[in-house]
């Protein structure tokens, strides 16, 4: 940025939807404690639905791979700048330098969505075994989805 060095980070939403698996929670851990030592500031765009469900990523750890990558942000001392660009779901928003980690500034499109989980998740659970979900849908959506 203007000729300076910065460490972007994001999630591919192209590749398992942007999820956090125990791969890219490594690799992303490993960048963001490469741009602290060399004291390199972080951009980071978030476009992250959750961690990636599945036997093989809890048997491999996935919530102990996940946590390498919060602790890094956390205490990396570099500028941290986050962008929401689309999702922000549950724990894999936090852990992907959120304002809880204390990122020295932090933007989201108007369309951004910062959530538990998305609206048909929880309408599935607030109204299980009722008819016409769709309608609940959408009020979710207008209700809290809506950023006017």
């Amino acid at each position: 940025m203007n000729g300076e060095t910065v460490g972007i980070v994001g999630n591919n939403p192209k590749f398992a939807a942007g999820c956090l698996d125990i791969n890219s929670s490594i690799k992303g851990a490993r960048f963001v404690r490469f741009c602290d030592a060399f004291n390199i500031p972080l951009l980071t765009f978030v476009d992250v639905p959750g961690f990636l469900p599945g036997t093989s990523q809890e048997y491999g750890g996935i919530i102990r791979h996940g946590a390498k990558l919060l602790y890094a942000f956390a205490e990396a001392t570099v500028p941290k700048i986050t962008i929401i660009t689309r999702k922000a779901y549950g724990g894999a928003y936090d852990v992907m330098s959120s304002k809880h980690l204390k990122a020295d500034v932090n933007y989201a499109w108007p369309t951004a969505e910062v959530a538990v989980m998305g609206a048909k998740g929880a309408v599935s659970i607030l109204y299980r075994g009722k008819e016409n979900t769709k309608q609940y849908e959408d009020e979710y959506i207008e209700k809290f989805g809506n950023p006017f």
